[in-house]
């Protein structure tokens, strides 16, 4: 795979952030890179958050200079901090979901004024929206376009306008744009006309040990191995978790007793969707762990009879690519991103559709098959791959 496009960005005037840096030989000293878009690191729920948490400790490991803006009051300190070779910044934001990502974004954009990076990467469409202003500091811009936010049922006209004014003003005026997925990759090159993405897919790390007390663990949940139904991710519409309890609720009488259903997971924000979510479970006795990580998370995980994503939007998610590494049996809604990680086709079932996905389940709970996703992972997947893709890409703009 080749990384080295041309550059056809729109050209600001030469004095566009000129007087800011490279006032030194940047072959003497690391490429200094400024992460923004994130929540934070690390154990910071989200996919983009899971996504930053493996690559940027490659990353910094490879000998690139890192600093990533997290936002208060999802870290666990108001401090910088150091993580694996990372120099991570909370700044403060709002903390009203349609201010939040707008507030932070601008903070970034000062501190890097005085920071002077040789790369900003952003990480998502809302934040690619000031894409033009990092632009002004003399840095290269790179967007990751984790997926299409404005179609997600939680944002009103005004925010999907501006979600969508920032993947247009993203993928206009970065110099790089990396895409996780094919669908995405395609849907910009037919919406925009570009020609500067890369394609370089989300990862997951393959984990064998078996974490401490794990058995304990599950009793704490009221779990037993192989013996519930997972489901992973926050509490907004789009994740499908309604349908998901709907369905469950449609299954034999033998195999709700058999199987448990447990959602780990919990809402950035409430809101009438996720309180409604709440007493809809709790009515259909599903287990709701709330937002779990570490080795909890991978004890949940990794004992699991069957893992579920009937989301309705995903970019690519990490979720399903997390049960693959434990070769769980899976069942995804049929959207372009889920249907674009190569698993047989009986894993899918149609989006919204409670009676097929009821049916979908039950018929894997039925099944024995052993499954092994080892070297899909391996060829798709790798995070130490992912990393070095990334780093091309850095190096070729630093020139």
């Amino acid at each position: 795979m080749t990384f080295c496009l041309p550059d056809r960005t729109p050209q600001f005037p030469v004095d566009w952030g000129n007087s800011f840096f490279m006032d030194e030989n940047i072959a003497n000293r690391p490429i200094r890179i400024a992460v923004l878009g994130t929540r934070g690191i690390p154990d910071v729920q989200g996919g983009i958050e899971t996504h930053c948490q493996h690559l940027f400790p490659r990353l910094a490991k490879m000998g690139f200079e890192i600093t990533l803006f997290a936002r208060k009051g999802y870290v666990k300190n108001d401090d910088p901090y150091a993580y694996q070779g990372i120099h991570v910044v909370p700044l403060k934001c709002s903390h009203k979901a349609c201010f939040e990502s707008i507030t932070h974004t601008l903070r970034c954009w000062r501190a890097v004024r005085k920071m002077r990076p040789d790369i900003v990467h952003i990480h998502a469409i809302g934040p690619a929206m000031f894409a033009p202003l990092f632009r002004m500091t003399g840095a290269k811009v790179i967007y990751t376009h984790h997926g299409q936010d404005y179609m997600r049922a939680k944002w009103g006209k005004f925010a999907k306008f501006t979600l969508k004014a920032g993947e247009r003003l993203g993928t206009k005026f970065s110099h790089r744009i990396i895409v996780i997925s094919t669908y995405i990759q395609d849907l910009l090159k037919k919406m925009y006309r570009t020609n500067r993405t890369v394609l370089i897919r989300n990862g997951v790390e393959i984990r064998t040990d078996a974490p401490k007390d794990e058995l304990i663990t599950l009793a704490h949940f009221g779990l037993e191995p192989q013996k519930y139904i997972l489901a992973c991710g926050r509490f907004v519409e789009e994740k499908g978790f309604h349908d998901l309890i709907a369905a469950y609720a449609k299954l034999p009488a033998e195999l709700q007793q058999q199987y448990k259903l447990a959602i780990a997971g919990r809402p950035d924000h409430k809101s009438a969707y996720s309180q409604k979510l709440v007493e809809q479970a709790e009515k259909a006795n599903v287990v709701l762990t709330g937002f779990i990580s570490g080795d909890t998370l991978c004890a949940v995980q990794r004992n699991a009879r069957l893992f579920c994503i009937p989301s309705y939007h995903e970019g690519l998610p990490i979720a399903l690519l997390e049960a693959l590494s434990y070769n769980l049996d899976v069942v995804a809604s049929d959207i372009p991103a889920n249907t674009e990680v190569p698993l047989p086709r009986d894993c899918f079932a149609k989006k919204g559709d409670v009676e097929d996905l009821a049916e979908t389940i039950a018929t894997h709970l039925a099944s024995d098959k052993p499954n092994d996703y080892s070297s899909i992972i391996h060829e798709y997947y790798d995070w130490d791959k992912i990393a070095e893709q990334t780093a091309v890409v850095y190096r070729e703009l630093a020139k």
